[in-house]
């Protein structure tokens, strides 16, 4: 497609641009409001305007076609605070309705964010997008989609919204499904996990890490581990993690560089970020849109939110379609993992302890594995 000028609002370390500028689309105007992240796109966007507080920017650009924002998930996500849509951080999406408002809307909105975001007060979170938009004029679409239906050996499922005032978000989003498949053997593949969890969760993946987290707010790092067919536990470096998320090796080094930042801040960024892959599966799809699948059914007022769903004018209705819209080339985790480390003595000491405080069921061998593991790593003493 011809270049087209978006805006990326809450624009992290940038993997929305990214993704979509693969399809043509030219970022106007970027805002952020994380230092280390600032650091990061003035790096790689260093011809972009760049403004700090989406409160306090008073307009976007005249010509802006699209407007992109993966806005705060702190107070939707089940690790976060669940304060829901009001809350401080993720009631900053009604800044975006602000915007668009004043420049009589530009002619796509993506929006991006957690799974969680559709359960949250019954529903509340959603219907509070849902009726903004169509005040504005919009008819929307949602689909949640798996990062992993692009080839990433990463399990992360986030929701992709797209709005329209003189298109239909139907034929981006609702074009093609390619259906959940098994991309691994826990027999024979590596299983991810996190190695913080062990009494209430493990978030175990096959042939896949369970979704990057943004860790502590304090700039500690909170990687997950892998348990190797070897039986070796594994953590990955943050060169993997940014990797993971579609990003090129070192994508996020700059942010060190910001005075007052961390290097595990690096962790947060990465993520709290959009999958670029995700992001160039929609750029893709603006750019040849196709005929939307069949088989809707109307969405009745009060029922839970589905995994995908449109609608206009107060009329919404469901769609039955997976988390993969496309089956690309899977990467596996083995080959994938190209800077893992070792964890720790101590960090599997730790997770050890942990699965003695609770009633979680761990897979078969798995523990007898970390067990050993720690006996190659010095054991308890270490």
């Amino acid at each position: 497609m011809a270049s087209a000028r978006m805006v990326g609002l809450f624009a992290g370390i940038g993997g929305l641009e990214l993704g979509l500028g693969a399809s043509g689309w030219h970022t106007e105007l970027l805002c952020e409001i994380d230092p280390g992240a600032r650091g990061v796109l003035a790096h790689r966007f260093p011809d972009t305007p760049l403004h700090p507080d989406v409160t306090r920017l008073r307009a976007i650009p005249a010509n802006t076609e699209l407007v992109a924002a993966g806005f705060p998930c702190q107070d939707l996500s089940q690790a976060g605070r669940t304060a829901g849509i009001t809350g401080t951080r993720s009631g900053l999406v009604d800044e975006i309705f602000r915007l668009v408002r004043r420049r009589r809307g530009p002619r796509w909105l993506l929006l991006e964010n957690v799974p969680f975001m559709l359960q949250l007060g019954r529903g509340a979170a959603m219907r509070h997008i849902v009726d903004a938009l169509e005040e504005l004029g919009y008819t929307w679409a949602y689909r949640v989609v798996d990062a992993q239906a692009f080839g990433l050996p990463q399990r992360r499922r986030r929701v992709l919204m797209l709005a329209s005032r003189t298109e239909d978000p139907r034929t981006v989003l609702f074009g093609e499904d390619a259906g959940i498949r098994t991309v691994g053997d826990p027999e024979h593949d590596p299983c991810g996990f996190y190695w913080t969890e062990g009494v209430r969760g493990l978030g175990w993946a096959v042939n896949a890490v369970p979704t990057l987290k943004g860790g502590s707010g304090l700039g500690i790092a909170s990687p997950p581990a892998v348990r190797l067919p070897s039986g070796e536990i594994v953590t990955p470096s943050i060169i993997d993690a940014e990797r993971l998320q579609g990003f090129e090796p070192g994508w996020t080094a700059s942010a060190s560089t910001v005075p007052g930042v961390r290097e595990g801040h690096r962790w947060k960024l990465v993520g709290n970020a959009v999958s670029v892959r995700m992001a160039q599966w929609v750029g893709g799809r603006l750019a040849d849109p196709l005929p939307p699948l069949p088989g809707q059914q109307h969405l009745v007022p009060g029922t839970p939110w589905p995994v995908a769903a449109w609608g206009h004018n107060g009329v919404a209705y469901r769609m039955p379609l997976s988390t993969w819209p496309v089956h690309e080339p899977y990467e596996d985790l083995r080959e994938f993992l190209t800077d893992a480390r070792l964890l720790s003595a101590r960090a599997t000491a730790g997770f050890l302890r942990r699965t003695t405080m609770g009633n979680l069921r761990f897979p078969p061998g798995f523990l007898d594995d970390m067990a050993s593991h720690l006996d190659r790593m010095g054991g308890w003493a270490a």
